[in-house]
């Protein structure tokens, strides 16, 4: 993979898993959406979709890695540290267009949710925030549920006809399924259901700096903080988690 390929690729795909996912909590969030209060069910969902349509997308170009924690727990895998700030360079940069794109899709809502006097908190619809805020239980949170992301998607690569490039020991051709992207969506929708009650479950460091980049810089009306005393752990935690993935997947296998 050139270096052109993997940040157009890494660009486009956490793009696109941020727009479904921002564009989700925006539709619950938001006054005059029609999906307001649908639920965290429905967020979870989202995100999964998010991360189906964003790796599908990326795969051919740059492998769909989308998540710094996924990248560092490759690397530790394989031992290939070279691109690592390319591919995280590249998904902040997508993290923060998506998030752009998805203020755009609901610019109306977000003007109603100021101009109607009911006007309510915007960060949750760009980034993660604790239920109760303790930095070592959110740490621990974040750490946990990003080890139980990316050492499943590690164990795919395992499973010879499931990714999406050649299968090992096959004759030049003969590809798998492409199937271990949907398993991988499913599992950010079954870590949103199970794990992701205390802290919103960030699970990447990119998807929760990003979007709180642009929620800084763009000008929501009556938006509220940003909440930078929080921002380290969204950061810290997933990418202790997918080094420590990365060790453990090593270890075992």
């Amino acid at each position: 993979m050139s270096n052109g390929d993997i940040f157009i690729g890494e660009v486009i795909g956490t793009g696109l898993l941020i727009l479904f996912g921002a564009g989700v909590c925006a539709a619950v969030t938001l006054h005059r959406s029609k999906a307001r209060a649908a639920g965290w069910v429905a967020v979870a969902f989202g995100w999964g979709l998010g991360v189906m349509a964003g790796a599908y997308t990326a795969a051919p170009l740059s492998g769909g890695h989308l998540n710094p924690a996924v990248t560092l727990g490759l690397a530790v895998d394989t031992g290939e540290w070279r691109k690592v700030p390319l591919y995280i360079a590249a998904q902040l940069t997508g993290a923060v267009l998506g998030a752009v794109l998805a203020y755009l899709v609901y610019f109306a809502q977000f003007r109603a949710n100021a101009d109607e006097g009911l006007a309510q908190p915007t960060l949750g619809i760009f980034a993660t925030g604790p239920e109760v805020r303790s930095p070592a239980a959110n740490v621990l949170t974040e750490v946990i549920a990003t080890v139980a992301l990316v050492l499943p998607i590690l164990a795919f690569g395992r499973n010879a006809g499931i990714g999406v490039g050649q299968i090992p020991g096959q004759q030049a051709g003969i590809y798998g399924s492409g199937i271990s992207i949907l398993l991988a969506a499913l599992l950010v929708v079954g870590i949103g259901l199970s794990l992701g009650g205390p802290t919103g479950y960030a699970i990447n460091p990119a998807r929760d700096l990003g979007p709180r980049i642009a929620h800084a810089l763009l000008p929501i009306p009556r938006k509220g903080t940003s909440d930078w005393g929080y921002a380290w752990i969204p950061v810290a935690g997933p990418a202790v988690g997918g080094l420590l993935a990365g060790l453990i997947f090593n270890a075992a296998f």
